[in-house]
């Protein structure tokens, strides 16, 4: 199928279909069913698995991406398919652990040894594969890979610590946790049809603690010293309807990279096969046209009941993906400067990915995003999705990464060529402060309401299935595609403290 005709630039269905206990997708998708709550419901209405094995709500794999250095250019192409690849593993892993639970329940090593052990080896396969084309490229691939193929399977509420590292997922012994002493929801739906969000995940924005917020990534860059300008860039909040569940950046090549449904604004040619050139030849919905930079998100949506035109499609409702999608009301777009100094012009095609779509089996140590409300912008929460007084906008903010290592527009694991300002500001390492990028989305959410231990139409972020629509997963991707005489003006508005658009 041709580039253009693959874009997903579909108008937003809005068929309503009644909710139920058990939502079955089409396509070969999902079938979620809450099949405990006839047999094990509890007087509380709270639905609670009785085993060890049930409850395992997720699969934990070590993140083989976030380990891999130094590979040779001609290399990237084929890990990243590879790495792709490891990610549909894992999908179709959860999808089965999704649909056993009766299994699961009658045999406590059912999740064991028909899920996490076929796993492991498909997963050993696939290192190998990259372990050689590393090695047939030039580089040197790292022998301990294969310590990263095992897997493990947990309950929902059962968080990594903040190293992001996998912890005991890289034992080798793919054994589950017993599940015991987990409160957790047992790998039941919530009652809307999906694995996630819980009632949980969400806080009321009057019990979140001014400027309590525990994360460092994403320190804004810009304060009283250094370069004070501003460079907004209007790039409107997607009305092409332009959506996709690839990833240019990770996943270059591969159909559904992101296993969930982007909205895009700037770049209108993007998609998992976009060139260089392509991004270059296209068009753009920012309304500085010398502003073709893609800058994209993963989409809110609305478990309402909702079904949308991904409804059966993989990247939507066959991955858990479900709901109305909810276009922000505001998109502001905005480059500010450092506390320390000038900044330098960004490097055309440079891409950044901030946030981490993996951070509730990974940890925290590269989740980023701040959700908030309006009215409440001093109070900040990162693994909470927060319920909003009537009136109040929820309010998703990210400040990207804005130390770049002075050479590269990517590395192999997308990260290594980016970081974030130190405590005061400055760049280590010998890293170049360039124009940090802050996006500001701002939505119109009814809020959800908690009844009897469930969430009532909660709003998510999409996801991989088995992140769970984890509030702490939320991500955001940008490619620099602005032409060299409006990235020099950036930098130079930036540099001479002025605020420009």
């Amino acid at each position: 199928m041709g580039r253009n005709t693959r874009k997903r630039r579909m108008p937003l269905a809005t068929k309503i279909v009644a909710g139920a206990a058990a939502l079955t997708v089409g396509g070969g998708g999902l079938v979620w069913a809450n099949f405990y709550a006839s047999a094990h419901e509890d007087h509380s209405g709270h639905n609670r698995t009785r085993s060890a094995a049930a409850q395992v709500a997720t699969i934990d794999c070590p993140d083989v991406g976030q380990k891999i250095r130094d590979v040779p250019d001609r290399a990237r192409g084929e890990v990243d398919g590879e790495l792709a690849t490891m990610d549909s593993q894992i999908t179709n892993a959860y999808q089965r652990l999704a649909t056993t639970r009766r299994a699961q329940a009658g045999d406590a090593q059912f999740v064991q040894n028909s899920i996490l052990g076929p796993l492991k080896d498909r997963r050993k396969a696939i290192i190998d594969r990259i372990q050689l084309e590393i090695n047939r490229a030039g580089g040197k691939a790292d022998d301990n890979l294969d310590e990263l193929a095992a897997c493990q399977g947990r309950p929902a509420d059962q968080m990594q610590n903040g190293d992001g590292q996998n912890g005991d997922g890289q034992n080798g012994d793919g054994q589950m946790d017993d599940g015991q002493n987990q409160g957790g929801d047992g790998g039941d739906d919530n009652g809307n049809g999906v694995a996630g969000p819980v009632a949980d995940d969400f806080v009321d924005i009057n019990d979140v603690q001014p400027n309590t917020r525990d994360s460092r990534n994403g320190l804004a860059a810009d304060g009283d010293g250094g370069s004070t300008g501003t460079f907004t860039t209007d790039c409107g909040v997607n009305e092409n309807n332009l959506f996709n569940s690839d990833n240019l950046i990770a996943a270059p090549g591969v159909d559904n990279g992101a296993h969930h449904t982007h909205d895009y604004v700037g770049n209108q040619d993007n998609d998992a096969f976009s060139s260089d050139e392509d991004l270059a030849n296209a068009d753009t919905s920012c309304q500085n046209q010398g502003d073709k930079s893609t800058y994209y998100w993963p989409v809110l949506r609305l478990q309402d009941g909702t079904q949308e035109f991904d409804a059966n499609d993989q990247g939507g409702g066959a991955e858990g993906n479900i709901g109305k999608i909810l276009k922000p009301a505001e998109a502001q777009i905005r480059f500010v400067g450092s506390r320390q100094g000038d900044v330098v012009a960004m490097p055309k095609f440079l891409r950044i990915i901030t946030g981490d779509a993996k951070s509730f089996t990974n940890g925290d140590a590269n989740a980023n995003t701040s959700w908030s409300c309006s009215g409440f912008e001093d109070r900040q929460v990162t693994d909470k999705y927060p319920l909003c007084p009537d009136g109040s906008q929820v309010l998703r903010t990210v400040n990207f990464q804005s130390c770049w290592d002075g050479q590269n527009i990517d590395s192999a694991n997308h990260r290594d060529h980016m970081a974030f300002v130190q405590e005061d500001g400055s760049c280590a390492n010998g890293f170049q402060a360039v124009p940090q990028l802050q996006i500001r989305l701002a939505y119109d959410i009814p809020t959800p309401t908690v009844e009897n231990g469930q969430v009532q139409n909660p709003y998510a972020v999409d996801s991989f299935p088995e992140q769970l629509h984890k509030p702490i997963t939320d991500h955001n991707d940008f490619i620099n595609v602005m032409d060299e005489d409006l990235m020099n003006e950036v930098v130079d508005c930036i540099n001479r403290g002025e605020d420009c658009q």
